[in-house]
């Protein structure tokens, strides 16, 4: 046992010393021009090697620092700076041959610079181009295989130029290539870190390169992120309103030409529009979409937004030409449940009175989102049939008439319909058209502001019981003890409603002065007379 042990400790003892000793007779260095000229040429773009060192124990050769230029109409600073570069070299051929045959690249700590211009053009995509006036070769796609590239505890900067805000930092990235080559396909990973706390990974097969366009490089790979959130990922600004903390699921497909995306967005806290609140409970969004990479426009072929046991679709186009990303999507929904999608309203910007909530019914949209990304429109009919609004007695809140009552309970709401026009100042809502049946009609038009401030005009018919002994009771007084007749009258006019204050606090008036005022005047002299003497 003792002998074998002596022999184990003598082979090791060998196997350091020729460690130490076989770099010291290597002068890797001297290989540094011949492999900053063969990756200058692969990549177009000049690339810089600190001194180089031999290690025998890893095979490898060790470059102290590694730099790629940009591409000169996006920056003079790197396009990459790494801390070292590790070369997995075939030692046979490097000791005894004095050839470089590269079998592995590990890239420590680099930092990516990814700018894209006003035309939406990144500065990655001229990567493997034009390689040829670096080396003087005749620019024919490199037959180089490399078995594994590495990039190891990464920092990616996305920026643009002319700058809009602050880069967006996307720190521990890890890459692994298998089998990189330019004339193939080649498997890979990808996982970093998003800023917000959310983490991305992206697993498939990309190539091979297109040397005329980089961004063009065929893709298919699945991509899977957590905690998503756009607008500090620097997806989307903070201006768009949107928000979420969503986990993704989806399969990315590209020939170069056309990409296409279908996937599953699970969504927690989601907001929609600027100003809305997050949705209590989880959303989930499903999604089919074709993008022409050349004319940076595609088709949303299917957006579903399943709440419950809800489905609301959309579909329509897209642009991500400069200088704002555009949309034209139309939403459908038909007769959709009131309660499955009550918990959604503060995601899209509707804010009941406190306290209230919506019970029953259907509610029907025909809408329209249009314009930038940053600041969408939406516009179209929307109606909500047969429904209550629970906790909100609408009776009580009405001032100027005198003993109104019949909404106790809550107020059931027939029909209300509205033209809605939505943009991130406001919501604009006309032809208004609203069946109380316990208090009568009403129609007319009004605004909410971003901050949820009323002020709305509109015209009330009273015609439930209670409501029309209130107003003849109301005109009467208005009218200072004129006959009932006149008060009756009156009472049968419309009467204007003014409704101000906030969304979760409205001051709702009517002006019942004004529509004594105006039965008076529409009557004349005879009608007042008409008015005291009372029917022949």
């Amino acid at each position: 046992m003792k002998r074998w042990m002596k022999i184990a400790i003598g082979v090791v003892v060998v196997l350091v010393l020729i460690v130490l000793i076989v770099p010291l007779f290597v002068n890797a260095d001297s290989f540094r021009p011949m492999l900053e000229n063969q990756l200058s040429s692969a990549l177009g773009r000049k690339v810089t090697l600190g001194k180089l060192s031999f290690s025998l124990w890893s095979g490898s050769v060790v470059a102290d620092q590694l730099t790629v230029a940009d591409d000169p109409a996006f920056s003079t600073a790197p396009f990459l700076h790494a801390k070292s570069l590790r070369i997995g070299v075939d030692v046979g051929a490097f000791l005894f041959h004095h050839q470089v045959n590269v079998r592995k690249f590990v890239a420590d700590s680099p930092e990516i610079q990814l700018v894209s211009n006003a035309q939406g053009v990144w500065n990655y995509a001229s990567l493997g181009h034009g390689g040829a006036s670096n080396s003087g070769s005749s620019g024919v796609t490199p037959n180089v295989t490399v078995g594994l590239a590495e990039v190891d505890g990464g920092k990616v900067v996305v920026s643009s130029v002319p700058a809009h805000g602050q880069p967006f930092v996307y720190d521990a990235v890890n890459l692994k290539i298998q089998n990189l080559s330019f004339a193939s396909a080649m498997p890979f990973s990808l996982t970093a870190n998003l800023p917000g706390n959310g983490t991305v990974s992206l697993n498939g097969t990309l190539g091979p390169l297109n040397q005329q366009d980089a961004s063009a490089t065929p893709l298919k790979a699945q991509l899977t992120v957590k905690g998503f959130d756009p607008v500090k990922s620097g997806v989307l600004p903070a201006s768009a309103g949107i928000g979420m903390d969503a986990d993704i699921d989806a399969q990315l497909t590209s020939d170069g030409k056309t990409a296409t995306s279908t996937g599953k967005i699970a969504a927690q806290r989601l907001v929609l529009v600027k100003g809305g609140s997050p949705a209590p409970s989880p959303v989930n969004l499903t999604y089919t979409v074709a993008d022409d990479l050349k004319a940076q426009t595609g088709q949303v072929q299917d957006l579903a937004m399943e709440t419950g046991p809800v489905t609301v679709h959309a579909q329509g186009t897209f642009a991500t030409k400069a200088p704002a990303a555009t949309v034209d999507l139309h939403v459908n929904a038909n007769k959709v449940p009131v309660d499955a999608v009550e918990a959604m309203l503060p995601a899209v910007g509707v804010r009941l009175p406190s306290g209230s909530q919506l019970k029953g019914g259907t509610l029907t949209a025909q809408l329209e989102i249009t314009g930038s990304t940053t600041a969408p429109v939406i516009a179209g009919p929307v109606e909500v049939d047969n429904t209550q609004l629970a906790g909100f007695d609408l009776a009580s809140k009405i001032q100027g008439l005198k003993a109104l009552t019949g909404t106790s309970g809550g107020t059931g709401i027939q029909v209300l319909h509205a033209d809605v026009r939505e943009t991130p100042a406001e919501t604009q809502l006309t032809n208004i058209s609203c069946v109380v049946p316990a208090l009568g009609t009403a129609t007319g038009q009004g605004t909410v502001t971003e901050s949820g401030a009323l002020n709305f005009q509109l015209s009330a018919k009273l015609s439930g019981s209670g409501a029309a002994g209130a107003a003849i009771e109301s005109v009467g007084q208005a009218l200072g003890g004129l006959a009932g007749n006149l008060a009756r009258s009156a009472a049968n006019a419309s009467v204007p409603v003014t409704i101000t204050g906030t969304t979760s606090s409205p001051v709702i008036r009517a002006n019942v002065a004004a529509m004594a005022k105006g039965a008076v005047t529409k009557k004349g002299l005879g009608g007042l007379v008409q008015g005291l003497l009372g029917p022949k």
